[in-house]
């Protein structure tokens, strides 16, 4: 009996080394396996989404998880510590910046257009010039049969019907890239609106969708309106959006072509913080988008994984932006922020 117990102690231990050292990578795995969670910008929501998705093929280990309440949101988030990585297209600001007690790199992940968007049945073709756009959207201009803008529209059956403005309702970069450039090239407006994420519009009846998903249904349900939205919702969406004159006085409908002519000459300080406000070529509204990780994270494994989700999102993400209409970062930007982010990021 003793002899067949020894024996049968032996077998049991045997196995159960066996099964530990089988479940040993398992184990590791799990250990290995990261989840992030971010948040922030709706503009490049639909590219994050695709990002997430895509980088699960290479590191099956990593986990992303975006969600889009709008760039004043996800800056909040970034501040407060509830995010391992915050997504914002209005790039923080010094005092902003300062809040962070972990430290904070701006990483610039895509480029895009902010289309304005318009429900106007029987007209398939709306240019506003300069002039014209800043009067809408300070309120000078309160009906569509403007004389201005059917100056810029001879020939132009416009009607004669007050416009509905569309804005967002939430604190937004999307809001900030549009304000900025209106502010940039009309007086009037820089004083009355300003550039400004959340400004205070003074518009009558102006009605307000949840990030860019809800101004673009507004405008696709309401006759007689108009808004702004990013490139790849109107498209989406299938909304009109007007051709806009730009800095050389040319009227251009907004496309990755001529979102990538006006970024073209962008250049990047050591902060990567850009500010785009009158492009002297291509598409006149076009802003960037960053995500906002921090310098310190609470464990090494985690930075790890925001060090891993960073570089392939601007070594292999890079050539998804094109499909959802989203410009690129340049090759050299991408060296200098990879050089940052791996440098720093602990």
């Amino acid at each position: 009996m003793t002899f067949l117990s020894t024996i049968l102690n032996r077998v049991v231990a045997t196995s159960v080394i066996t099964g530990a050292v089988a479940l040993s990578p398992v184990l590791t795995a799990i250990a290995e396996a990261q989840t992030l969670n971010g948040a922030g910008a709706t503009f490049p929501a639909p590219l994050y989404e695709k990002y997430a998705r895509e980088v699960k093929k290479k590191y099956p280990d990593l986990k992303v998880n975006y969600q889009a309440i709008g760039s004043s949101g996800g800056v909040r988030q970034t501040i407060a510590g509830t995010v391992d990585f915050g997504g914002s297209d209005a790039a923080m600001k010094d005092d902003e910046i300062a809040k962070v007690k972990n430290g904070v790199i701006l990483v610039p992940t895509a480029g895009g257009a902010v289309s304005v968007v318009y429900n106007l049945p029987g007209v398939n073709k709306l240019r506003l010039s300069r002039a014209t756009l800043p009067a809408i959207f300070s309120g000078k201009i309160k009906n569509w049969d403007d004389a201005k803008i059917k100056a810029d529209n001879p020939g132009v059956n416009l009607p004669n019907q007050p416009i509905k403005f569309v804005v967002r309702a939430d604190g937004s970069g999307t809001t900030f890239i549009f304000t900025n450039h209106l502010s940039t090239i009309d007086g009037y407006f820089k004083g009355r609106i300003g550039a400004n994420s959340a400004p205070k519009w003074n518009l009558p009846n102006a009605l307000k969708g949840k990030g860019n998903p809800g101004v673009a249904a507004l405008v696709k349900s309401t006759p007689g309106s108009i808004g702004y939205v990013e490139y790849d919702f109107a498209t989406k969406n299938n909304l009109k959006s007007a051709e806009l004159q730009n800095k050389k006085g040319e009227f251009i409908a907004p496309s990755l072509a001529s979102a990538n002519a006006a970024l073209s000459n962008v250049s990047f300080p050591s902060n990567y913080r850009v500010f785009i406000g009158d492009p002297s070529q291509g598409y006149p509204i076009v802003g960037l988008t960053w995500m906002m990780i921090y310098k310190q994270y609470a464990n090494a494994g985690k930075a790890d994984a925001v060090k891993k989700w960073i570089n392939w999102v601007l070594k292999d993400g890079q050539q998804y932006n094109d499909d959802l209409n989203y410009t690129k970062i340049p090759g050299d930007v991408v060296n200098r922020v990879l050089q940052t982010v791996n440098s720093t990021v602990k």
